[in-house]
């Protein structure tokens, strides 16, 4: 093991280039989908109150490399709603069976991420998409920054978020680092308002509503990663072309679907399409200008794998 490449949070944030990581995943997407590759759900215990372990293992498919993704999601006691990732994303060689690279699961999850619903976002949203509405302020709000500027050219960022300080340190930041126009918005209403709007937030009940989102727009919500926590509400899901990461894995842990459908406002027929299948031409993205386009990110080991693999040079 002692020749096992092992890139640790610094290492992977220094190497992983958004457009690097956005080709790797989407590929991998496409071909999840269009391969059908068999894909074990996320296994996730409750090891303690507010203290989850995860694991989520998987391959690329094509006799390709596989692993493992494996996870605590330990609640922050100074902020309700947040949870600390720690772990590590193991790649196995697919001939040998050797672990093939190690890397630090935090940062490559925050990459990933973003570059997933980069993807979703370029397949989803109108050409002339110019204008996002961030719900959050934390990492994964920053690298969603990164990724989304680079699929559609961003003219305005609207950034919401429960707390106002964090907020405005936030923009400060991140206005400077990116060099995107960044305005930090107090009602939720002004930042809903865009032609993308994308929920990054520990939210366990909806911050984002169906009546607030106009015609046209493209959303991503990826906060929520399990039954539960739901950041937008039932109007919201039932009013858009849901786009699912894995339909299965939605069936079982899409919260504000499964609210919906527990409600009885939709059935799973609602799950129009996983993105896979829009990038690979079997199903239709967005069907006119006026339809509101919902991409759920629930996150999937295949965009783990396949962004390790690109780090390492596989």
């Amino acid at each position: 093991m002692a020749d096992v490449p092992f890139l640790d949070h610094d290492a992977v944030v220094a190497a992983l280039d958004y457009p690097g990581c956005i080709a790797a995943v989407r590929a991998a997407m496409q071909r999840f989908s269009s391969e059908r590759v068999d894909q074990p759900l996320r296994q996730i215990v409750e090891t303690a109150p507010g203290k989850l372990f995860a694991l989520m293992p998987g391959g690329l498919g094509g006799g390709e490399a596989f692993g493992a993704k494996v996870i605590t999601a330990f609640a922050d006691p100074g902020r309700a709603g947040r949870s600390a990732h720690r772990g590590v994303v193991i790649l196995f060689d697919p001939d040998s069976g050797a672990v093939a690279a190690i890397g630090d699961a935090a940062a490559i999850t925050d990459i990933r991420t973003a570059c997933a619903s980069a993807v979703a976002t370029d397949a989803l949203a109108r050409e002339d998409a110019t204008t996002l509405g961030l719900f959050g302020c934390g990492a994964l709000a920053a690298s969603h920054l990164r990724a989304l500027a680079l699929v559609r050219p961003l003219t305005e960022v609207r950034v919401w978020g429960r707390d106002a300080a964090r907020v405005a340190a936030f923009v400060a930041r991140e206005g400077e680092a990116t060099g995107l126009p960044l305005r930090a918005v107090s009602d939720a209403r002004e930042a809903a308002a865009c032609d993308i709007v994308t929920t990054v937030t520990g939210a366990t009940t909806p911050i984002l509503l169906g009546e607030w989102v106009a015609r046209g727009t493209h959303v991503n919500t990826v906060g929520s990663s399990h039954a539960g926590p739901v950041e937008v509400d039932t109007a919201l899901v039932v009013k858009s072309r849901y786009i699912a990461d894995s339909r299965r894995s939605a069936l079982a842990a899409a919260a504000e679907f499964l609210v919906a459908k527990g409600e009885g406002a939709v059935d799973d027929d609602h799950i129009v399409a996983e993105i896979g299948e829009v990038l690979a031409g079997m199903a239709v993205g967005r069907e006119s200008a006026e339809q509101i386009t919902l991409y759920k990110s629930l996150g999937h080991v295949v965009q783990d794998l396949a962004a390790l693999r690109y780090l390492v040079g596989g």
